[in-house]
């Protein structure tokens, strides 16, 4: 029997979870991370401790970096070994955040929990996009946001740009440790997954208004000013914000 797209998904970050840390931490420690934070700040709720929901934190960064500004932070992923390696990041950096094993389609909190949610890289990876953003919703607070930073990565995969996927291991953004049957493995859950077959921010919009979202739009170039030159030219990063 063919395994399910959510349990291959699992598998797959669950092998890749190791080097995926190692990025992340460099990122953390580069003038990458002062322009994300920067980035969200521009959208978020200023003057005040927010509660916040990272989902799909995978090792923890949108967590750590928010933490470190003073809120509230959750995290939450389905793969226990991302998990695992962002409890063990968080410590490294001294900061607290909660971390909790959930799928961010269907979470366990109560309705308004939230300030706002983060989530970088992850509606790609859905099995169902309009669920988690239906989901987020109920999550937030009258007022709060989402900013979902994201990319058409099949594009990518349609274009064999490979610039990212065999970095140096000290370096910030991009992938180490893809060996070809990794590299078949992605290309295969990225095809199978409904975002791969829309073009995005466009199909987000239209999400969001099903949603009720009362205010979203996309920034198309925000790849452009947080990622710089290591943006991807076949899949440049934009995020998308809906305020309930």
């Amino acid at each position: 029997m063919e395994k399910d797209i959510v349990q291959r998904v699992q598998e797959y970050w669950t092998v890749r979870t190791p080097d995926f840390s190692t990025v992340r931490k460099n990122e953390l420690h580069s003038e990458i991370s002062q322009r994300w934070v920067a980035e969200m700040n521009s959208y978020l709720p200023q003057g005040r401790t927010l509660d916040i929901l990272d989902a799909g934190t995978g090792t923890g960064y949108f967590a750590i970096l928010l933490a470190r500004e003073g809120h509230r932070l959750t995290g939450i992923d389905l793969t226990p070994s991302m998990l695992s390696g962002a409890e063990a990041t968080a410590a490294e950096f001294g900061v607290h955040v909660r971390f909790a094993r959930m799928d961010v389609q269907a979470t366990s909190f109560e309705g308004g929990s939230f300030d706002a949610i983060v989530s970088r890289n992850v509606t790609w990876t859905l099995p169902d996009p309009e669920r988690a953003y239906r989901e987020w919703y109920r999550l937030l607070r009258p007022g709060g946001i989402v900013l979902n930073f994201d990319a058409n990565y099949a594009d990518n995969v349609r274009n064999h740009n490979q610039k990212a996927s065999w970095i140096k291991p000290e370096e910030a953004y991009g992938h180490i440790g893809i060996t070809p049957a990794l590299a078949r493995e992605n290309e295969e859950i990225t095809f199978a997954m409904p975002a791969s077959q829309h073009h995005r921010p466009a199909w987000d919009k239209e999400i969001a208004e099903r949603v009720g979202f009362s205010s979203f739009d996309a920034d198309e170039s925000a790849g452009v000013r947080i990622l710089r030159e290591v943006d991807l030219s076949d899949a440049p990063l934009f995020l998308f914000w809906a305020k309930k």
